[in-house]
């Protein structure tokens, strides 16, 4: 299904697909399937990215980046919290959430050998993050791949060094140092939310989530000085790439399922670490949230 845009659209998208008298999708596997910005230090354009948390990076207060203090880089900070490196004194419930990591590591086995496409243009702009001191972007500067990497959610279609910097920062905040941010997209925590709010009421399986997104343009520019050109997500090349790629690997996916369903899937595939909310609403006691331990 097309859930539409932004975290309102997807969330009721789902709760109406869900409530649906229908449907019994109780052994239902969700694939989400979408383009995304990429973080130049985790991965370049037209990637191919299977994400264990997704987490709502703009679920935060919000000041006036002209208006801010000299220390901070960012005008978002946690709601409640007296700074942006505080974790938030305030929670939703709808910040991070968890998915079933043994079904992610098993349905990207099936993407093994996946020739990914690529574009002229996409070339030219990666070379263009060669020149980062230290060298920071070097994953920026390779061919497309297939990785393991988390995705933030935002109704926000953020762009630029210190916004990016602020939400990576927020992401190791959120997930107390065990998730990292890699690519940005509208809608996943919405529609885990929908999901969640569904499997509480026994219509679906939580466990039977994927989350895949392929990288249509970077969150920053090469340079902290370079101007960016609109629209951004269709202006460095990935974008067509990125469409043909969620084809190419997320069709390898749905053939992998179907081949061993009645094996494996129809039954499911049971989770070794904890699935769902920062509160636990599932059951199972997650490992971040209020009063975790915050890893270096």
């Amino acid at each position: 299904m097309t859930t539409g845009e932004s975290l309102i659209n997807a969330a009721l998208s789902i709760a109406a697909l869900t409530s649906s008298p229908l449907f019994d999708l109780r052994k239902t596997y969700f694939f989400v399937a979408g383009i995304a910005g990429i973080n130049p230090k985790a991965g370049t354009l037209g990637s191919v990215t299977f994400a264990k948390y997704a987490v709502q990076v703009d679920l935060q207060y919000e000041f006036d980046a002209r208006e801010i203090p000299a220390s901070w880089i960012t005008g978002y900070v946690p709601q409640g919290a007296p700074s942006p490196d505080s974790y938030p004194e305030i929670i939703y419930g709808t910040e991070v959430f968890e998915i079933n990591d043994r079904l992610r590591k098993l349905v990207m086995s099936f993407t093994s050998g996946v020739s990914l496409d690529d574009s002229a243009a996409a070339v030219a702009y990666r070379a263009l993050f060669a020149d980062a001191p230290n060298n920071v972007f070097q994953a920026a500067t390779m061919k497309p791949s297939i990785i393991e990497g988390d995705v933030a959610s935002s109704n926000v279609f953020f762009h630029g060094h210190l916004l990016s910097e602020g939400f990576e920062k927020s992401y190791r905040l959120f997930t107390q140092g065990q998730g990292s941010y890699c690519t940005t997209a509208q809608e996943d925590t919405a529609i885990l939310g929908a999901l969640l709010r569904a499997a509480l009421c026994n219509r679906v399986d939580f466990s039977r989530i994927i989350i895949m997104r392929a990288a249509s343009n970077f969150d920053r520019p090469f340079s902290s000085t370079a101007v960016p050109t609109i629209p951004l997500h269709t202006n460095h090349g990935g974008f067509e790439p990125a469409l043909e790629n969620i084809y190419r690997v997320g069709i390898r996916v749905v053939l992998g399922i179907l081949k061993e369903w009645v094996e494996t899937f129809e039954s499911g595939v049971q989770p070794n670490n904890y699935i769902g909310d920062i509160l636990g609403s599932l059951g199972g006691v997650p490992s971040f949230g209020p009063g975790r331990q915050v890893l270096p």
